[in-house]
C-alpha cells in the first residue's frame, strides 16, 4: 500500500487530515503510531477546527520537519534550509490544489479564495468567531462526499513523496 493509500485509509478510519498524512510516514522516522497521532492531533480541521492552515498540509510539514528540521537552536543555516523546504512545499501544494491556497476554510469553500468574488454559496460574511465550533462532524458517507479532504490528503502525500525522492538522490 502506498503512503497516499495509507493516509486516505487513515482518514476514512476517523483520523483528522494532519494525523492521516503524518501517520502514513511517522514509522519511517521511528515515531510510534500513538505518538504520531498525538503530535498531529491539534492540526486537524485547520488547526483545532479553526479552519486556518489545512491539516493535510500541516501533516506534510511535520514530515518535512523530521526530514530537514534543524536540531540546534543556533543553527541558522539549518533553520533556513528547513524554511526553504516549507516554502517550496507550500508553493507546490498551492499550485496543485487548484487555487493557490493552504487555508482550510478556502479549500472547503467556506470563504472565497484570493481573487475570487464573494458569492451567496461561499460564506463571504463569515467572521472568525464562526470558526470556533470544536465539535467534529460525524463521519458519514455524506461527509466524505462533500469534502475535498481525501483528495487533499492524497495530494499532500504525492508532493511529499516527490520531495523525499528528490532529497534522497
Amino acid at each position: 500500500m502506498t503512503k497516499r493509500e495509507k493516509a486516505m485509509a487513515h482518514f476514512r478510519e476517523g483520523y483528522n487530515c494532519s494525523q492521516s498524512v503524518f501517520l502514513a510516514y511517522a514509522e519511517d522516522y521511528g515515531v510510534a503510531p500513538e505518538m504520531a497521532c498525538r503530535i498531529a492531533a491539534s492540526f486537524g480541521a485547520g488547526m483545532g477546527r479553526m479552519r486556518e492552515i489545512c491539516g493535510a498540509f500541516s501533516g506534510m510539514l511535520l514530515v518535512a520537519g523530521l526530514e530537514t528540521g534543524a536540531t540546534q537552536g543556533k543553527d541558522a543555516a539549518g533553520k533556513k534550509a528547513n524554511y526553504d523546504v516549507v516554502q517550496m512545499l507550500a508553493r507546490r501544494y498551492r499550485e496543485q490544489n487548484g487555487g493557490d491556497s493552504i487555508y482550510c476554510k478556502e479549500l472547503l469553500g467556506l470563504v472565497p479564495r484570493k481573487g475570487q468574488e464573494a458569492s451567496s454559496g461561499l460564506g463571504a460574511d463569515l467572521k472568525m468567531a464562526e470558526f470556533t465550533d470544536t465539535i467534529p462532524e460525524a463521519r458519514t458517507e455524506n461527509y466524505y462526499k462533500k469534502r475535498p479532504c481525501p483528495e487533499l490528503i492524497g495530494l499532500a502525500c504525492d508532493i511529499l513523496d516527490e520531495f523525499l525522492k528528490e532529497q534522497r538522490r
